[in-house]
């Protein structure tokens, strides 16, 4: 009998153990992977809510111009030759250095 009470104990401690390496675990991929992705989202949001006309960006696929207007989910981007093509906000990758 005994044996069966000592046996229920480790079992306990193994699974207590098992969960407290997984919440562990857990911390570590937050820390290193999730959180540092959700600052750089924040960090690009702000980015750009903050667009106003004149500012000089570079867009995801790597079109650069000046923002000629700023609508609510669109901007009109000129380019270099007076173009002007209207793109999604959430399209800017950055600014240009300025």
């Amino acid at each position: 009998m005994a044996e069966l009470f000592g046996q229920s104990g480790e079992a306990g401690g193994g699974i207590f153990s098992m969960i407290l390496m997984f919440g562990g675990m857990f911390a570590i991929m937050y820390f290193i992977l999730i959180r540092p992705q959700q600052k750089q989202q924040k960090k690009h949001q702000e980015l750009v809510a903050a667009l106003k006309k004149g500012d000089e960006i570079i867009l995801s696929s790597g079109i650069c111009g000046r923002v000629f207007s700023v609508e609510d989910k669109y901007l009109i981007l000129e380019m270099m030759d007076k173009n002007k093509v209207k793109v999604l906000r959430q399209a800017v990758q950055g600014l240009l250095g300025n």
